[in-house]
């Protein structure tokens, strides 16, 4: 392991040399067990008497945020690592929530009793540098090998309510199985009503972990159903019971497709964040008012309207679970108009215009890609091309309304340019103007201002 970590030579041996001894802990050296480097380290120093004697050895090597200071917490940037480095310490439930605990720190502790506060034994592990020895006191080795997810110490375990969602971001990025213990205590957690000691953003950011760092976030989805945690969740607790057309979506009901489709969406992440959460949630929610909407009229499955109904359904999902609201009105105009991107198909360019004023057009396409190909049975050779996607994506391109809409080519200026005095028509106008221009009536801003002295400033 310290190959992989070579660069941070310089600063363990500093910390050796005054009598420290450092660990790496926790997630670093399970991704490192997994084959993978890890920019951010976690580091328990053993033999620190003198936290204001750290200050000032970590100060020649980067730029150090004491924000946790009094917990014995140091985080430091050094290059591209994130490291926090941090006193050996135990945690005891104090108070409702998940910062409910005291915290003890000691300058030294048997590592088997300090990794005892961890959720999950393939957290629990340490690496000793100096001796270049493994430290696994509950077996998290091993149950990486066998894809097992299970906790170091039920007893602490149920106390912090967040652990619970971190099981199912955990296992879905790893592609782990709880285990039955794990399980258990995770559906007796949210029983006992876990989900609602937590804040919306702690919810929101476990949520994000698992649709941007898995490649099936379904795994995850599945387990939080498994745990019985979909009703806090709702309208997700009715899909499962919610039918679909066998000719259109052969895979089953709303549940078994929505998942099918997360999986697809995880497949075309673009690597930007706020992209890729936009395009997730979209996806999960594209069909959220189909349990309200779905109709059997002569044995034929429908849901009218579920696109548009789906977006009040959308807002009032997400507005419980985060306070982002540009991210809220980012993905509720892509349920609006999951289904456009197929129904526009080969259709005139004025009608992808008008599309550009709704929806990021950028966006829209991979979410209606994700929905068409989390469609058939598994035993069915699998959709791989989305022509209709493929198609609007250039025309969108050349019309140049790919990310935005058009910018209007006639403004307020241009109207008293011909002489009228701004009043309470200006606002009809422009809106009739900009109409207009997406029906390429005129493209350029002359043939725009010809257009207006013909159809409106005549008539006015």
């Amino acid at each position: 392991m310290i190959e992989r970590y070579a660069a941070l030579a310089p600063l363990l041996e500093q910390l050796t040399l005054h009598n420290m001894t450092p660990i790496f802990v926790g997630g670093c050296v399970r991704d490192h067990l997994l084959g993978n480097e890890s920019l951010d380290i976690d580091i328990e120093l053993y033999g620190l008497n003198d936290t204001e004697q750290l200050s000032a050895i970590l100060k020649p090597f980067g730029k150090i945020n004491e924000v946790g200071k009094s917990f014995g917490v140091f985080k430091l940037r050094y290059g591209a690592y994130a490291i926090d480095l941090s006193l050996p310490r135990t945690e005891m439930k104090a108070s409702h929530g998940h910062k409910g605990f005291e915290v003890t720190t000691y300058s030294d502790l048997d590592f088997t009793l300090a990794a005892k506060r961890r959720d999950f034994t393939i957290n629990a592990m340490g690496y000793n540098p100096l001796t270049q020895t493994l430290l696994d006191p509950y077996g998290g080795t091993n149950d990486l090998q066998e894809k097992r997810l299970a906790c170091v110490d039920p007893m602490t375990f149920v106390q912090d309510p967040l652990r619970m969602l971190r099981a199912v971001q955990f296992a879905a990025r790893f592609d782990l199985t709880c285990n039955s213990q794990l399980l258990e205590l995770c559906t007796q957690m949210i029983a006992d009503g876990a989900l609602q000691e937590l804040p919306k953003e702690r919810i929101f950011e476990e949520l994000k972990k698992l649709f941007l760092l898995s490649t099936k976030p379904s795994i995850g989805m599945e387990i939080l159903r498994q745990m019985g945690a979909l009703p806090f969740f709702t309208p997700l607790d009715l899909y499962e019971t919610t039918p679909q057309d066998p000719l259109t979506h052969p895979e089953g009901n709303v549940w078994i497709h929505t998942l099918k489709a997360l999986d697809i969406m995880a497949s075309l992440r673009s690597g930007e964040p706020k992209s890729d959460i936009t395009r997730m949630f979209a996806v999960l929610l594209h069909d959220c008012a189909k349990p309200i909407t779905t109709v059997i009229e002569n044995g034929k499955i429908n849901a009218p309207h579920h696109a548009l109904i789906g977006v009040e359904v959308g807002r009032i999902f997400l507005e419980k679970i985060t306070n982002e609201h540009h991210l809220i009105e980012n993905v509720l105009p892509l349920i609006r108009y999951h289904g456009a991107v197929r129904k526009l198909y080969e259709t005139p360019p004025s009608e992808i215009l008008q599309l550009s004023t709704h929806v990021c057009i950028q966006d829209l396409i991979p979410v209606a890609q994700a929905d068409f190909l989390g469609r058939g049975i598994d035993e069915d050779p699998p959709q791989t091309s989305f022509n209709a996607g493929e198609w609007l994506y250039v025309q969108a391109s050349q019309l140049g309304v790919l990310s935005s809409p058009p910018e209007a080519l006639i403004m307020g200026r241009d109207l008293i340019a011909l002489g009228l005095t701004p009043n309470e028509h200006f606002k009809e106008i422009l809106n009739r103007a900009y109409q207009a221009q997406l029906n390429q009536l005129f493209f350029t801003k002359e043939e725009a201002i010809a257009w207006l002295k013909t159809h409106l400033v005549i008539a006015l």
